[in-house]
């Protein structure tokens, strides 16, 4: 039998636990109608504005801390999440609906008089917050988080808090993890996983009591003496959840000089590296904000400080990565799931919510600003089999490689990347979707030769993406009917087929490529590539591999029981795809590491590396999807 407030009485509810709400918004809709205006004075009004206005500061610190390109330097402890764990604290807001609800009962209540005349501000009531905060929530959390270390507290409710020395704003329960995922990224062939984080709210709802009363504690003493204001109850609180949500951010942001000019301050303000040290040894520093009474207690780690100077210096930043994947934003929609915008987005496959209809003009405003301003810069990253993984993105969105005036920009970008990728000691460098457009920079090709010693290797991975298409068509095929068919993955799969004898259908309306195209075939082999130019020549047959877009009409010319199999090259982006699976050119780049390759993967695919890299891919547990 679990023990008593360890688990959450709404946790069946799933998202419509924000329901309980609904009598708060019901009071601030009938104080409106009477009104006749919006009841500024409501603390009603109040408790669901500072809902709100705390989730948004717990989520600034969710996004500062994924911001790679601005932390990965000053990050505490480098290890990740995974989707396991995401799942398990999906709620991690269950503690400011708590807080909430117990706000509105007080609110409801006769107990503080001094709810019923609202002041805007009392410098008294500020005075009476701290001198009870220092004096009274710092020794309560103290003493209660010491116990709560103790058995059978420890196992019954704060062990899960502990499961993990690595700590993170938002996340609430932890688990052990089971994928090898760093920023809510996965791949589909695993290694060592990471350690879970831990989080800036405790994770059950006894825990979630203690710290109310010492947030509450000061705040109702202020009112009780008669000194509270509207303006103390959203300072305190907000400073609360801001010094809270710094601390579990796993990024050093207060420079050590500040704490050799005032020597005290390392006795009131704790740090992200303090707290880490908690969480990893637990067995010093219980403090809430104010590390004195652990130094007064004797349970302050001596390591705290140096820890602190040695990650904000540097000293601790993250290695450089191995494999570099180098990706581009599809479009504005799909730029609003990156790991530091919504975990609720970037942490399942894409779809185009209409709630985020509101914040497309803001993420214009970005796609501009990086238009004009940005360079590639890191959006996450993951350990496989110990070797740091890093996607990088230029920052340029999909029409953007479709227009004549950006191409030369767009190739300066990509460049640029390249070259620090080769000075940072990175082995290969995979360019995803239109990065390695034929077009734009032929397959890479362009910086290959325009830099010839190059220690990065470039690979575009469309072996691995036409080897996985050539392995989905069945033995027993005798002809096939290919759209695309003179693009780099339409040449490669045709030349293929044909040495197979498999009559290969290409429908094209050039004979110049199409010659091109069959003079690569041996000499023997060439009668097995047939130029068509209409649909209806492939009406007899059943295996259709599409390169380009089909309308209805034209796929109305396929035969029943027809077989498509799709290999449209496009823009594409991580977040289009499910849990645990990346594009095939992706994982390409990956085996080409994996392997130790040494040699340059651009321009036109080498048919006879196909099956050299396809039993590359499963002999390190790849498999299609």
């Amino acid at each position: 039998m679990a023990p008593p407030l360890s688990s959450w009485p709404w946790a069946s509810l799933g998202q419509y636990k924000y329901l309980l709400l609904g009598p708060l918004v019901w009071k601030v809709v009938q104080e409106w109608r009477e009104l006749g205006a919006l009841p500024l004075g409501s603390w009603w009004l109040h408790l669901l504005v500072l809902f709100a206005v705390r989730g948004l500061t717990y989520q600034f610190w969710f996004s500062y801390s994924n911001m790679l390109f601005f932390t990965r330097s000053r990050r505490v402890v480098a290890d990740g999440v995974d989707f396991s764990q995401v799942d398990a604290e999906w709620d991690w807001d269950n503690f400011l609906l708590l807080q909430t609800l117990i706000g509105a009962t007080v609110v409801n209540s006769p107990l503080l008089p001094g709810l019923r005349q609202l002041c805007l501000w009392d410098p008294r009531g500020w005075a009476i917050a701290l001198l009870l905060h220092v004096g009274f929530s710092e020794p309560v959390f103290y003493l209660a988080h010491r116990a709560l270390h103790q058995a059978p507290l420890f196992s019954q409710y704060h062990s899960a808090h502990h499961h993990s020395g690595v700590t993170h704003p938002l996340t609430v329960l932890q688990i052990a993890a089971s994928a090898s995922t760093a920023n809510d990224q996965s791949i589909m062939f695993g290694s060592p996983p990471p350690p879970p984080l831990t989080s800036a709210g405790f994770g059950t709802p006894l825990e979630t009591l203690l710290l109310t009363l010492a947030m509450g504690a000061p705040l109702a003493g202020a009112f009780l003496m008669g000194a509270g204001s509207v303006g103390l109850v959203y300072g305190y609180a907000l400073a609360f959840d801001y010094l809270r949500a710094m601390g579990y951010s796993n990024v050093e942001v207060v420079s050590p000089r500040v704490f050799d000019a005032f020597p005290p301050l390392r006795y009131i303000l704790y740090t992200p590296s303090y707290l880490s040290l908690h969480h990893r040894e637990k067995r010093g520093n219980f403090c809430l904000f104010m590390p004195a009474l652990d130094a007064v207690c004797g349970t302050l780690d001596g390591r705290s400080w140096e820890l602190q100077r040695s990650t904000y210096d540097g000293e601790r930043a993250m290695p450089a990565p191995e494999f570099v994947f180098l990706a581009h934003v599809v479009d504005i929609m799909s730029s609003m799931h990156v790991p530091f915008v919504l975990r609720s987005l970037s942490a399942t496959p894409f779809a185009n919510h209409f709630i985020l209809l509101p914040f497309w003009p803001v993420a214009f405003g970005f796609m501009l600003l990086m238009w004009c301003c940005s360079k590639t810069f890191v959006v996450s990253f993951y350990y496989l089999r110990g070797h740091l993984h890093q996607m990088w993105t230029v920052p340029r969105y999909g029409f953007q490689y479709f227009l004549p005036a950006a191409k030369k920009g767009i190739n300066h970008q990509i460049e640029l990347a390249i070259l620090r990728a080769d000075k940072m000691g990175v082995k290969v460098l995979s360019l995803a979707a239109l990065n390695k457009n034929e077009a734009l920079n032929g397959g890479g090709t362009l910086f290959v030769n325009k830099h010839p010693d190059l220690r990065v290797r470039v690979v575009h991975g469309n072996t691995l993406t036409a080897a996985v298409i050539l392995n989905e068509i069945p033995s027993n095929v005798k002809d096939v009917f290919l759209t695309g068919a003179t693009s780099k993955l339409g040449r490669a799969i045709a030349l293929y087929l044909c040495r197979k004898k498999i009559r290969v259908l290409m429908l094209t309306m050039s004979s110049e490529r199409f010659l091109k195209i069959q003079r690569e075939a041996p000499a023997e082999f060439q009668p097995y590539l047939v130029q068509v130019t209409k649909y209806q020549a492939a009406q007899s047959c059943k295996t259709w591999l599409v390169g380009k877009w089909l309308s209805p009409r034209e796929q109305r010319w396929a035969a029943p029981g027809t077989h498509f199999h799709q290999f449209v090259v496009a823009a594409h982006h991580r977040y289009t795809m499910d849990r645990g699976v990346v594009h095939a050119c992706h994982a390409g780049g990956v085996v080409h590491f994996l392997e130790g390759w040494d040699h340059h993967e651009v321009g036109a695919i080498d048919v006879d590396r196909i099956d050299v890299v396809w039993r590359a891919a499963l002999k390190h547990g790849l498999t299609p999807v």
